[in-house]
Order: structure tokens, then C-alpha cells, then sequence
């Protein structure tokens, strides 16, 4: 999937046509959807992000975001705002090439009263917003999630961006739980069979999903929620230096956290990235790349893209 491009406009147009306006909560917005089959993992075989004429040079981009009661401010707050700031930013700045945009809502993989996730397909359009719309939104957790979202984009996506020019998409997970300790068995076998159709050899582990997942993608996590000095805590310890923290009182700001990431993942340094905002979005992303510690070969990357500035 993935033809077509993102207009504002056409964001305006379905906005009108749903009734969302600024004021609109979760329940507006989602309450009285139906699960919907082709949302649902153990459905799909693959999703896929492939180039086409409308986007020669694709970026798998995936959303995922906690979607338990607790949350649901996130879920309104991708839904009316953050999902096409995000899209008409990345067209604006280009922090990537011709974003394929999927958003994936998750919860405990023993939920019963809500999916335990939902996946949308890839999309360079509205289609993304008018199937995030759809979701079914609720749950409970004792832990965020991410892992869900790690097997999935390990194991059941495929992309051009990787299989055709070895370049990783995005994955960004927003929650306020914490991280489990990576050694448990985040996913049991028989989760996998539920949640994913998958037959399973054995029980799989944070780390191990991280793992792989990191092949493909680029993978952070984003803390927001009342206890982001806990959640901080464990989830540096589960994957250090890929924890961006956003108040929940700054979560408007979400968008330029995310579009900064892919720009720090680029090879452009903090002070640069922070430079291009001004007022409560600078300070917002400057205190969310604080903790931000990339690997070696970004940080190449970035001195790269310092010299070529220097020398023009």
C-alpha cells in the first residue's frame, strides 16, 4: 500500500464530515465502533509499505500508541491533531522520503474487552486517518505494549525502504506504563497464536522483539502520562537512549518530538534539530532529545552532515 499523497485538506474535509472538532474526546471520537476483522492482526499476513509512482523513494512510518482508558487523551489527541501535523510536517521538512504512515493501537495481549491490537495498513493519504478512525479503543495493562508493535513490524511487514535500499522506516510507541525488565515472557506462545495467528516454537522476550525489530526500524519510545519519572526509569533500562519524555500537558507537541527523532536519526545534531522551533515546541523537544543517545554509526552520520554544511 502507500499510493496517493497527504493533503490538508482532505484531513478538513473528513474532520467536517465525522463532527471532530478541538473540543472532541475519545469517546466522541471512537466510542460505538465495531471490531473491525481487518484491523486485527491474526487477519493479516503482511502489511506492506512498496514504492510507487506517487512515492518513488517509500519510509514505513508506524504510530503506535497505548489504548487503555488512561490513554484516551493520546488517542483523541493523534486523532483530531497529531497524525496530520505529523504527515504535513514531514511533507514540509522532509525529515524522510514519501512517508507510508501506519498506526497501530495496542494493549495487553490477555485483553478481552478490547483487541489486543489494531493495526492500520501503510498509507501515504488520508486512507490512514479514515482507518485510524475505525480503531476500537479500551483495555487494561500492566506494562506498555511496545512489544506487540516490534513482533508485528518484525514479522508480518515488508517494505521497499529496507528489502530494496537497506534503509530503516520508523516505529514510535507512546504510553504512560512502564517497560517490563526484557527477560520475561512479554508474549507466551499461546498469545502469539491469538493475537497474531502465528504458531510459535516458543514464548518470546522484549529484547528478543527489540532485537529484531531493529533490523528494519529505527525504534523509540515516548513517555507521557502522570508517571513519567517511573516509567522513564525502566524503560532506559530496557532500551537505553531510544526514551523521549513529553508531558501530558504537551502532548499538542507530539508531532514535532516525532519529526525531530527522524531528524536526529538523520545525521542532524540536537542544537540544530531544537533550533528550527520556537517557544513551548522548542522546549518541549529539547527536553524530549535530552535522553536521546543514539548509536555510533549516527553519530558518523551526523558529523557527515556537519562537514558537508561547513564545506557547502
Amino acid at each position: 500500500m502507500g499510493r496517493g499523497s497527504y493533503s490538508s485538506a482532505d484531513w478538513n474535509k473528513l474532520r467536517e464530515s465525522r463532527g471532530i472538532n478541538s473540543g472532541s474526546t475519545a469517546d466522541d471520537i471512537f466510542s460505538g465502533n465495531k471490531v473491525n476483522e481487518k484491523y486485527l492482526p491474526r487477519f493479516i499476513t503482511v502489511r506492506e509499505s512498496r514504492d510507487s509512482e506517487d512515492s518513488p523513494e517509500s519510509t514505513p512510518i508506524i504510530i503506535g500508541f497505548d489504548s487503555t482508558g488512561s490513554m484516551g487523551y493520546l488517542a483523541a489527541e493523534i486523532a483530531k491533531n497529531s497524525l496530520n501535523r505529523t504527515a504535513t510536517m514531514i511533507l514540509e521538512k522532509r525529515p524522510v522520503t514519501d512517508p507510508h504512515i501506519m498506526c497501530a493501537a495496542f494493549t495487553s495481549p490477555n485483553s478481552y474487552s478490547c483487541p489486543p491490537m489494531q493495526v492500520t495498513q501503510f498509507e501515504a493519504d488520508i486512507r490512514v486517518v479514515e482507518q485510524l478512525l475505525d480503531f476500537t479503543l479500551g483495555g487494561g495493562n500492566m506494562y506498555s505494549y511496545d512489544s506487540l508493535v516490534w513482533y508485528f513490524a518484525s514479522k508480518h511487514t515488508s517494505t521497499d525502504c529496507f528489502e530494496k535500499r537497506g534503509k530503516k522506516g520508523f516505529i514510535f510507541c507512546i504510553g504512560d506504563e512502564i517497560a517490563d525488565d526484557g527477560n520475561v515472557d512479554i508474549l507466551p506462545k499461546v498469545s502469539a497464536e491469538t493475537v497474531f495467528g502465528d504458531k510459535a516454537e516458543s514464548s518470546c522476550r522484549s529484547l528478543e522483539l527489540y532485537a529484531e525489530a531493529s533490523e528494519k526500524y529505527e525504534i523509540f519510545h515516548i513517555i507521557t502520562g502522570s508517571r513519567t519519572g517511573n516509567a522513564f526509569d525502566t524503560w532506559d533500562k530496557l532500551i537505553h537512549g531510544r526514551n523521549a519524555v513529553i508531558e501530558s500537558e504537551n502532548i499538542g507537541y507530539l508531532a514535532e518530538v516525532m519529526i525531530s527523532l527522524m531528524q536526529l536519526s538523520g545525521g542532524m545534531s540536537k542544537e540544530e534539530t531544537a533550533s528550527q522551533w520556537s517557544g513551548k515546541a522548542k522546549s518541549t523537544v529539547v527536553k524530549a532529545l535530552s535522553t536521546i543517545e543514539l548509536a555510533p554509526e549516527h553519530k558518523t552520520a551526523e558529523k557527515k552532515g556537519f562537514l558537508a554544511n561547513l564545506f557547502g
